[in-house]
């Protein structure tokens, strides 16, 4: 009997057998059968598209409001673009007369979103999660506004504030003649006026962010806390708030964002005149205004994406650690 002892070199089983390869090759030929010419370029026109747009309507749109911040240009041929330099920025910053009070209510629009709507729409969003009867009916209320447009709601506000004919005004007299309250042409009202609906959208927005958050949260937290003897309240407080920080920092971030970028009620509202001015008013009001300052309209656009991208990118950063990490 004879015992075969012969071994194979590395190189000779590295080899797959031909069977395999041959079986390889037809399975990569057909993956690529079951996309035909066709599906390819329906994939390239779906995929290309969007990003297409998405580039030529934010990235080029950026990139030439910061180019032109640095022009003067009344926005009528190419040939009118001067460069100035730094001159926009400093006649921005010495001699405008609104852009300071406009950055200074854009700050006042953050400070009462944090600390109204926000708390608020956390307080709704705990007493949903507890699953009482009709939750469902009430998130639906509570978020309608969110998904309704900001000049739709300017213009139900507008009923609002009616001096004449206002709900406000009616509940408490004043829409006799001599006792009118002018909540929108009043430069000491108008601002919190448009505040308080600001409130109102961005309450629903909060509650749905929290409601979310806390539907992630393990109910063996609150099991373990209710058997250490703890109150409603302190389970809340020591455990079920403190594994909120990931929701609170997008609660943060998104509140910043919306108070840079708030415009539609305003807008509505009065233009951003008489107390209301903000820095997304004056940048829509030299760019398409009268006058078309279009050099001096990026400028403005520039300081506020500056502002925002001073509160984005640490947000960016602490997001892709955490990711990484993970």
């Amino acid at each position: 009997m004879t015992t075969d002892t012969t071994t194979k070199t590395p190189e000779a089983a590295a080899v797959p057998p031909s069977g395999a390869a041959s079986a390889s090759k037809r399975a990569a030929q057909g993956h690529r059968r079951l996309l035909t010419r066709r599906d390819r370029i329906t994939l390239g026109l779906m995929a290309g598209v969007p990003t297409v747009l998405h580039v030529a309507l934010v990235w080029v749109t950026a990139l030439a409001s910061i180019a032109l911040a640095f022009t003067t240009w009344d926005g009528i041929g190419f040939d009118s673009i001067k460069w100035v330099g730094l001159d926009n920025f400093k006649q921005l910053f010495n001699d405008n007369p609104q852009f300071w009070p406009a950055l200074q209510h854009n700050v006042v629009w953050f400070v009462v979103l944090i600390l109204i709507p926000t708390p608020l729409g956390l307080f709704l969003a705990v007493q949903l999660d507890k699953k009482i009867r009709f939750s469902r009916v009430y998130q639906t209320a509570f978020f309608l506004p969110v998904v309704i447009s900001m000049a739709c709601i300017g213009f139900v506000w507008q009923l609002v504030y009616n001096p004449d004919t206002g709900l406000i005004n009616s509940l408490i007299g004043a829409n006799k003649p001599g006792h009118y309250i002018d909540w929108i042409g009043d430069p000491k009202l108008n601002l919190w006026a448009v505040l308080i609906a600001a409130s109102w959208r961005h309450t629903g927005y909060m509650m749905i962010l929290y409601l979310a958050g806390l539907k992630g949260v393990d109910p063996s937290l609150r099991e373990a806390s209710a058997l250490d003897g703890a109150n409603e309240w302190q389970t809340f407080k020591n455990v079920i708030f403190p594994t909120l920080r990931p929701t609170n920092t997008v609660v943060l971030v998104v509140t910043i964002i919306e108070s840079l970028r708030a415009f539609d009620l305003v807008f509505v509202f009065n233009k951003g005149a008489q107390g209301t001015e903000l820095l997304s008013i004056l940048v829509t009001n030299n760019i398409i205004g009268e006058s078309s300052r279009i050099g001096y309209g990026s400028a403005i656009a520039v300081v506020l994406l500056v502002i925002s991208l001073i509160v984005i990118i640490p947000y960016l950063i602490a997001t892709f650690r955490k990711e990484r990490r993970a």
